[in-house]
């Protein structure tokens, strides 16, 4: 909860600095000349509007954005070219009178949710035109907005991201309501003002088209990526979605253990493109990515990458070193992973998913980011791009990455992380006879036997102990291990939802901690997954699943 407050405090604070950013200057001429006509309460309406529409905006479309794979640069372009064309109609009389026909409707529609129904425009007309405007603002403000798209991306619960939209979008309004509330006094107060109108909207108009010139000129390259049409990788002369701000990246401390590499400093690797990886190797995610990872490493290594795997633990037996050492000598990880056992280095990046990766530049800055799986391309074009590689001779098809919106998620089974709409009662730190329930609802599981149910896992305490959820997907793993010194074999069943029949039988030998493939369909699969230890001692700590 105290991280969930900070984050929205932090968001505040953002928002409320746009106001010494370039951004925010083709906004500041619309919200002066909004506050000119009206009633006082216009203003307030303004603020609103704007507020809201911009929280909800950017809450439902940059999800939207990102599921149709539309590149945000257009969207950017296209609030750019909205800007320009708003200050030339400021600028021309011809065009301000036309315009001014067209949105009578619009006020109009504003007017029927006023009671006063003023012709000059009250709140409602306010709400109105601040949502207008906050909807052309959010697309040019996207590099600025890259921080808090992050910030809001890494909450685990759509309320605390809506509300940190809310308290940056605060932020930005606040100034903006001061020179709305008093725009008119000014006015009022300089006659010259007053008198000389026209000329002050076109000047204000200019003021437009100057900052947006500036924010396409100056404040960074307009980027131009295409499609190679062999490969269909997507190409870029210059980064991809990389960082607005980039900072200095922080250093890599508290490590316990070295694999592949002598104990490595960033300081040291100025000159080289850094990518760092955060990863565990019982996360089915990370494994994932290591493929990609590793063909990098292969291909640029000797141009100029250094690639770091940060093995950050998510559970006690991921901190061992032996087994960390197994997973990448079995998964054949040639580079330097270093283990981050005590989350130092995780903190330092203020770092929160499992896999993350962060590009650092040559000079040694955190240019780009991505969280979890997907954009493979965007990341070896930014690789790319940092080490002057222009041969795209090199580039690799991608292998298509499939989702299913139904797909079970992630289930813990510890209680400390246990969805309790999904699990049975757990007695905790305890060994209890379960009983197994014959029909569970989707995602749901139950046990079956003696158990012993721990804050990180669940260990069986008597042979035939069974464990049974009801998943959807076509891959079905678990992250097991055993309490014991020797092998412990477990019988895996898999059935059908509707008849019960049985489709599948095999025996797993869990004799490491690990993540195991328990099934692996040819289609999306909805049925019963049945887990039997043929001895006590098994460890169970998640489910996780694929298609």
């Amino acid at each position: 909860m105290e991280a969930n407050f900070i984050n929205i405090i932090l968001g505040f604070i953002e928002g409320f600095c746009l106001i010494i950013s370039p951004c925010i200057l083709p906004i500041l001429p619309i919200f002066l000349a909004g506050s000119l006509s009206g009633s006082k309460k216009r203003p307030m309406g303004i603020i609103v509007g704007f507020t809201l529409f911009f929280s909800l905006f950017v809450f439902f479309s940059h999800q939207l954005v990102r599921y149709l794979n539309v590149d945000f640069n257009l969207i950017r372009e296209f609030g750019y070219a909205i800007l320009l064309l708003l200050g030339l109609i400021m600028i021309s009389n011809y065009l301000t009178e036309q315009f001014g026909k067209i949105t009578q409707g619009f006020t109009r529609i504003g007017g029927f949710f006023s009671t006063a129904h003023k012709p000059e425009g009250g709140f409602w007309n306010g709400l109105f035109l601040g949502g207008i405007i906050a909807l052309i603002w959010t697309p040019c403000a996207g590099p600025i907005l890259a921080a808090i798209i992050v910030q809001t991306a890494l909450q685990e619960t759509t309320i605390i991201t809506f509300l940190t939209l809310l308290a940056f979008a605060l932020g930005a309004a606040i100034p903006m309501f001061i020179i709305s509330l008093y725009g008119k006094k000014i006015i009022n107060t300089f006659t010259f003002f007053k008198t000389r109108a026209t000329l002050f909207r076109k000047f204000l108009g200019g003021i437009i088209i100057a900052s947006v010139v500036y924010m396409i000129y100056f404040e960074g390259e307009v980027v131009s990526s295409s499609v190679t049409p062999q490969t269909g990788i997507k190409t870029s002369n210059s980064l991809i979605n990389g960082l607005w701000f980039t900072y200095p990246a922080p250093p890599i401390q508290g490590i316990e253990a070295w694999i592949n590499s002598p104990p490595l400093r960033l300081v040291d690797l100025h000159g080289k493109v850094v990518l760092i990886d955060f990863w565990t190797y019982s996360c089915i995610n990370c494994l994932r990515t290591i493929p990609y990872i590793k063909d990098w490493y292969r291909r640029y290594h000797d141009k100029g990458l250094v690639i770091i795997g940060i093995h950050t633990p998510e559970f006690d037996f991921e901190k061992n070193l032996d087994n960390v050492k197994t997973a990448v000598k079995q998964y054949g990880i040639a580079y330097p992973v270093a283990l981050d056992n005590q989350f130092v280095t995780w903190r330092n990046y203020q770092n929160h998913y499992w896999p993350a990766h962060y590009l650092i530049n040559k000079k040694g800055f955190v240019v780009y980011r991505h969280f979890g799986e997907g954009e493979y391309d965007v990341m070896e074009n930014n690789i790319r791009y940092l080490l002057g590689v222009n041969d795209l001779s090199t580039l690799k098809p991608l292998k298509g990455i499939s989702f299913n919106l139904t797909q079970t998620p992630e289930t813990y089974l510890g209680y400390a992380k246990a969805d309790s709409d999904y699990s049975p009662e757990l007695i905790k730190d305890k060994t209890t006879q379960y009983h197994c329930s014959d029909k569970l609802s989707s995602n749901a599981w139950s046990l079956d036997g003696l158990w012993q149910v721990n804050a990180e896992n669940i260990v069986s305490a008597e042979a035939n102990a069974a464990l049974k959820i009801h998943f959807n997907a076509r891959k079905v793993y678990a992250v097991m291990g055993n309490n014991t010194a020797t092998p412990i074999t477990v019988k895996v069943i898999l059935s059908d939802q509707q008849s019960g029949e049985k489709l599948q039988e095999r025996t797993i030998v869990v004799d490491k901690y690990a993540i195991y493939e328990l099934i692996s369909q040819k289609k999306f699969t909805n049925g019963y997954l049945q887990i039997i230890t043929l001895e006590p001692g098994v460890k169970l700590y998640t489910f996780t699943f694929g298609s």
